[in-house]
Parts: C-alpha cells; sequence; structure tokens
C-alpha cells in the first residue's frame, strides 16, 4: 500500500528542506532547498567536514566571502547528484536591504556552479522578501538567474513578487502558527487553529488562491512547517519543502491524502485584483505586525548563522 508522501507526490512537488544528503536519498524528492542554518547544522557534522575542508584547501587566499559562496556551492553540486530537480542557494541574509549588493553576490553564486558544470537553470538563488529582495530577484531573473524569494509572510510580499516575475516564492506556515499561538497565550486553542483552520496554512492557501486565480506563472512553495497536519491541508499546493522529520511522518502514514488545493476552485472564488507598488507594499507590511516581526526576525536569525559561518571558516582556516 502507497503511503501520504507518495500521494503527496502526485499532488505537488516534494521538495527537502535539509542539507543532509542521506534524507535526500532515502525520500528522494524532485528538488531541496538550504539556507545558513541549515548548512551551519551540516557543515559541523564529522560526514560533511570534507565539503570545507575541500573549500578551505583549494582557495586558501579567497576573501571569507567567496568562501562561504564556495561552501554553498559545493553544498548544492552534492545536492544536485542526488535529486533530479533543483537546488535553492541563499544570498548572505546581511544583505537583505541592499539591492546591488544581493544582485552581485547572486551572480558570484551562479558564476560559481556554472564554473562547475552546473546549468543556472537548476539552481534557486534564495532572497528575502523585503521590498530591496524582491527588486534584486527582478533584475536577475532578466538576467536568466531564477529565484526563491524567502521569508515570505504576506500576500503584500506575495504580490511584489509576482509583478518582479520571480520563478518561485516561499510563503512560510509554520513561522505565522508560532506567532498566533505566543500572541494568544493561554487562549490559544490548538483544535480550532488546526488543519485549514491554521492561520499559517490559511495564509499560504490565499496566496495560492489569488495566484491560480489570476494565472500568476510564479510558484508557490509553502514552507516552515510544524506538523505533517498543515502539510495535509496544502496538498495541491505548487511545491512544498519539508523537515527530515516531518517526510518520515508522511512515508509512515497510509491514510488518505485527498487535494486540498486545485486550481479550479481557485478560479471559481477568485478574489479582488490588488495593485502594488513600493509605497503600498510598505504600508501594508507595516500594518501587518506578524509579518513585518517575522520578517525581521527572520533576517536577524539567518544573519547570526552566516555569522557563525564565517567564523567556523576563519577558525578552519
Amino acid at each position: 500500500m502507497s503511503h501520504q508522501l507518495d500521494a503527496l507526490r502526485a499532488l505537488t512537488t516534494v521538495v527537502a528542506d535539509t542539507g543532509d544528503f542521506e534524507t535526500m536519498r532515502a525520500y528522494q524528492p524532485t528538488d531541496a532547498t538550504t539556507n545558513p542554518s541549515l548548512i551551519l547544522k551540516a557543515v559541523q557534522q564529522d560526514a560533511y567536514r570534507p565539503l570545507l575542508d575541500r573549500v578551505l584547501r583549494d582557495h586558501p587566499s579567497a576573501p571569507l566571502t567567496e568562501q562561504v559562496d564556495r561552501l554553498l556551492v559545493a553544498f548544492g553540486r552534492e545536492i544536485l547528484a542526488i535529486v533530479p530537480g533543483r537546488v535553492s542557494t541563499e544570498v548572505d541574509a546581511r544583505l537583505s536591504f541592499d539591492t546591488q549588493a544581493s544582485i552581485e553576490r547572486a551572480r558570484q553564486i551562479i558564476a560559481l556552479y556554472e564554473s562547475a558544470g552546473i546549468a543556472r537553470e537548476r539552481i534557486l538563488i534564495k532572497l528575502a522578501s523585503t521590498w530591496e529582495g524582491i527588486q534584486a530577484a527582478r533584475v536577475l531573473e532578466t538576467e536568466g538567474i531564477r529565484c526563491n524569494l524567502t521569508l515570505l509572510f504576506s500576500l503584500t510580499q506575495a504580490i511584489a513578487c509576482a509583478q518582479a516575475q520571480v520563478t518561485l516564492i516561499s510563503p512560510f506556515v509554520g513561522r505565522i502558527y508560532d506567532w498566533y499561538k505566543q500572541a494568544a497565550g493561554a487562549d490559544w486553542n490548538e483544535a480550532e487553529n488546526a488543519g485549514a483552520h491554521d492561520p499559517g496554512v490559511q495564509s499560504v492557501a490565499r496566496i495560492y488562491q489569488y495566484f491560480k486565480a489570476y494565472d500568476i506563472p510564479t510558484q508557490v512553495m509553502g514552507a516552515s512547517f510544524r506538523n505533517i497536519g498543515q502539510i495535509r491541508a496544502l496538498a495541491g499546493c505548487d511545491l512544498l519543502t519539508i523537515s527530515p522529520a516531518l517526510l518520515g511522518e508522511l512515508a509512515a502514514s497510509q491514510d488518505p491524502l485527498p487535494a486540498a488545493l486545485t486550481v479550479a476552485h481557485a478560479k471559481a472564488q477568485a478574489p479582488e485584483w490588488l495593485a502594488s507598488n513600493e509605497v503600498t507594499f510598505r504600508t501594508q507590511l507595516n500594518q501587518d505586525a506578524m509579518a513585518t516581526e517575522k520578517l525581521a526576525e527572520g533576517i536577524r536569525i539567518f544573519t547570526a548563522d552566516a555569522v557563525k559561518l564565517d567564523a567556523l571558516l576563519g577558525r578552519a582556516g
């Protein structure tokens, strides 16, 4: 009998949210996503230390930023030897408010991949969904550099990404859920906020509905899951990037998994068309306390881990 992971594959492109190669081999995702936190965690394991050592051995005099990018690309190349699709590689979160620096760093990452014989079509450059990050993606997409806009918590951010014609967005589920749960405190009722009623699930479903209703080609990839109930409630989304633990839970379940999101339903329930520009983006994002706080927090977390990764390279060198 097939399991829920197989059922999900029939509805949605499954993406591994990990830097662990063995997990990818075990669950056979189509794509994989990485971020500074995942790479930092992986590179501290004995199994992945040779990647770090090789970068430092082959490029001992390279600037630290180049060594970091070479390490990210080294992980990406190993991942692409396992998955048939794409890998997402993230631009340093410290550049989240610098459009030109983000563009230049993305070009450097793509150049490193291409020098290793990896076509840019297999790479998604991850950028934070700040206004500056989105504008960087707008430029990069015109150069054939495909982008994955991450740390996305609102329809406002999603629409700006669509207007920039980015390839893919990663709206976060779990971190939205976390914010509302913390805000509710003792009044939080888990049963009433589960599945389709989960605020993180509702956010992604709203974005999916809007994009499909208006034939927006940007792909929607739900991310940052806390439980498989959230994943089940988004079955049918273009892509879902899932941690190893939750991939395991899906593989262990043989319960039926119907589609929760469909293009037909989205078109039948088309929401109002919304205009967007820099002023409306900044105004609406500022009015959304959850999205504003989680975006800022996410950048801080990824920045902290980028600093740790720098330090690790510095000590190892």
